[in-house]
């Protein structure tokens, strides 16, 4: 059987240097490709496009991933800035959620880590907590910058994230905001013992799951197991969810920038 195609999304840097080079580039941590690669995937990266090409570029491969990174626009959700809330990455909101989008419509499986768990929240009408801290009084959900803590999940029972293993376990993490209110369909799969959400997912014949931690840092490889696995299923061709009402991350074509020629 043919590896499935594993679609990563990137980010734009205006500004990487390498040997005598200083110029635009597309990333993301070699972590993911390796995570994706040692599940028995083939793991190609999705640079960001226009919005428009975010359906043909799903129908190209078996499963979307959407990546880790900076904060989500409050205003995507309703909310005005908290101090600590990072400069959100305006053409990466677009894309991400454009793919995001596609992959939800054409029932394609969809993995979504960190940073790309909350913006599926936002995408289904839900809100986030600005900063951790305020609310459960602690930082362990992040090292220092550029450092990962850990903390342990606690799957839930009778969840797709729960039917992974269902003992607790000690995560790599790093954020500092998190889902509050769910999105439209979603459901919790995971908390951290101080109650906070960890994982959630959309029930039903698909597979569709958000971790708030970062498994490509890990050992652990169940996430990624369970998404190659359903990427080697056919995909469906009917949406996983009826038309829904219009919610805050709506794209409109002056969100996203002219391409860097």
């Amino acid at each position: 059987m043919p590896k499935p195609l594993i679609g990563i999304s990137t980010y734009h840097e205006e500004s990487v240097r390498w040997g005598a080079w200083h110029q635009p580039a597309v990333l993301v941590p070699l972590d993911y490709p390796t995570y994706f690669r040692r599940a028995g995937g083939l793991a190609v990266l999705l640079p960001p496009d226009a919005p428009e090409a975010a359906a043909e570029t799903v129908a190209r491969v078996d499963a979307v991933v959407i990546a880790g990174g900076p904060d989500v626009r409050p205003e995507r959700y309703g909310a005005q800035p908290h101090p600590r809330t990072g400069p959100a990455n305006e053409a990466r909101d677009v894309w991400e959620i454009a793919l995001i989008e596609a992959a939800l419509g054409s029932n394609t499986p969809l993995l979504a880590i960190c940073r790309g768990m909350q913006l599926l929240n936002v995408v289904l009408g839900g809100t986030l907590i600005q900063h951790l801290p305020d609310v459960v009084g602690h930082g362990d959900h992040s090292g220092p910058p550029g450092t990962l803590a850990a903390h342990v999940v606690e799957p839930l029972p009778g969840t797709l994230f729960g039917s992974l293993g269902a003992e607790a376990y000690e995560v790599p993490t790093y954020h500092h905001q998190a889902v509050d209110r769910l999105g439209e369909g979603l459901v919790v799969g995971a908390r951290a013992r101080d109650g906070i959400v960890e994982a959630v997912e959309l029930p039903g014949d698909g597979f569709v799951l958000g971790v708030q931690w970062h498994p490509e840092a890990g050992l652990d490889t169940r996430v990624a197991d369970a998404l190659v696995a359903a990427a080697r299923r056919p995909h469906l061709v009917s949406a996983r969810r009826p038309e829904a009402a219009p919610h805050t991350a709506t794209i409109t074509d002056t969100d996203f920038p002219s391409p860097v020629a």
